[in-house]
């Protein structure tokens, strides 16, 4: 994968990027995969580009996020009762991840649901793939992608589904901030035991 100019004097990551936060989180976060020039490069997921920028400025203003940027490793951030996660661990090319990649890596999704088995009430899952991949490994069933849906997951867990906050959405206004910061304020009154808030 070659390195874009403006990074050009980076070490890039270029292995799997671990998921990252509290392991006795409410909240868990599913992405698709590292961003080739996000993730991929610094080392930690949503990190780095535009859509760790909506995602963490989301996170910080609902309390999940000590800080409101998400620029590089080393940049301080401290998820606080959340955990991020992504159904692949690698950048895949054309950031299209094959039916091989999401099956090799759904053995981490499932081992980090087992993790926070006791503490997670709800799971925002951003895009359609990440849906599909989450319901595969978790034997729901008919649950259809739509921005804002929101499920049961059959183990008191409580799913919403989003855009995912990639330029192809935020640029086109596919997915607004007020559309986007409406899923962070429902997981936040669902988690506070206030599910009418919003």
């Amino acid at each position: 994968m070659s390195k874009q100019s403006k990074f050009s004097q980076d070490d890039y990551w270029s292995r799997p990027v671990p998921s990252f936060g509290d392991s006795k989180a409410s909240l868990l976060v599913v992405g698709l995969a590292p961003a080739a020039h996000g993730g991929n490069r610094t080392g930690r997921m949503f990190t780095g580009d535009s859509s760790g920028d909506w995602l963490m400025r989301a996170m910080f203003e609902t309390g999940f996020a000590n800080i409101p940027n998400s620029v590089s490793i080393n940049d301080g951030l401290v998820l606080k009762n959340a955990y991020v996660t992504s159904v692949v661990k690698c950048a895949p090319p054309n950031n299209k991840p094959t039916y091989n990649e999401i099956l090799n890596c759904a053995t981490h999704l499932r081992k980090e649901l087992s993790v926070l088995k006791g503490t997670l009430k709800v799971i925002v899952i951003l895009g359609k793939i990440a849906l599909d991949s989450y319901c595969n490994l978790t034997n729901n069933r008919g649950l259809k992608f739509r921005h804002g849906g929101i499920y049961s997951d059959g183990d008191e867990r409580v799913l919403i589904v989003s855009y995912h906050p990639s330029k192809r959405n935020t640029n086109t206004g596919l997915l607004t901030w007020p559309m986007w910061i409406k899923i962070f304020k429902k997981a936040k009154s669902i988690i506070d035991n206030n599910p009418n808030q919003v």
